[in-house]
């Protein structure tokens, strides 16, 4: 167990995109591979060695419940994920005061291998976050044409320069973001103070590329993580079939349950 570590899992959407699969649950409780996914990032987090962990809730927020600690987001249906981000700021200033060292925010749709994590905690920057830079593999299973989803993505010397842009060419695209960061209490707070400054009702309509876009204009130094393959985002019943069929098939690069 490491003591200095936390995470937080941003389980506030319904994921409208999952239709008649989330109709009475969250998004993070639809199954792959046999398990909801909530249950995937419990156990990477864990086996990284991360014990205390955060969930955000907000729709059908009464569906998650366990060994976890929970803070709602109860404007869920109205705000963006960074709103629900900053929901966990009492958890996050605690932990910090605590003499905690690293804290790692997890998307809820989103499974990844234990390393990506341990990778993450090792950071040096205040700020970090994923690539995986075997993703045109993980796209070109989900779309006919990759760049009409995968955003820009670039770093130089392991500092992310751009990124959530409209990519043109390949080569626009080190790598995707993966929906895993990670925050030292400097980290944190320069995030809040900038959320700050933007007023609640800028927030509200943040996604989270966008509010690392509005780092990188600060010139916050934000650490690009590379990973290979071992993850996959689940957007859509769709996403989850051709996972499915993937892992039938065997030897998946983006198969993440081999520990």
């Amino acid at each position: 167990m490491n003591d200095g570590t936390a995470a937080v899992i941003l389980a506030a959407g319904r994921g409208s995109r999952m239709r008649e699969l989330t109709a009475e649950r969250p998004k993070c409780l639809v199954e792959l591979a046999g398990r909801p996914l909530l249950h995937w990032q419990l156990d990477a987090l864990r086996g990284a060695g991360i014990r205390r962990i955060l969930v955000v809730r907000g729709y059908a927020a009464q569906c998650l419940a366990g060994d976890f600690a929970t803070t709602e987001n109860p404007r869920w249906a109205e705000t963006n994920m960074v709103a629900s981000l900053l929901c966990a700021g009492a958890f996050a200033r605690e932990f910090f005061a605590r003499g905690g060292k690293r804290l790692v925010v997890s998307y809820s749709d989103i499974v990844y291998h234990p390393d990506h994590v341990r990778r993450l905690l090792t950071a040096t920057e205040d700020m970090a976050i994923t690539y995986d830079t075997e993703w045109e593999a993980l796209w070109k299973l989900r779309f006919e044409d990759v760049l009409s989803d995968a955003e820009t993505f670039r770093q130089e010397g392991g500092i992310l320069r751009e990124i959530g842009g409209r990519a043109a060419t390949l080569e626009e695209i080190h790598g995707q973001y993966m929906g895993l960061l990670s925050f030292s209490r400097a980290g944190w707070e320069r995030l809040e103070a900038a959320c700050a400054a933007l007023g609640p009702e800028a927030v509200d309509k943040l996604d989270m590329t966008g509010l690392l876009r509005l780092l990188l204009a600060q010139n916050i130094a934000i650490e690009a993580v590379p990973v290979a393959g071992r993850w996959c985002e689940a957007d859509s019943g769709t996403d989850l079939k051709t996972y499915e069929e993937a892992l039938a098939r065997g030897a998946w690069s983006h198969d993440w349950r081999q520990w």
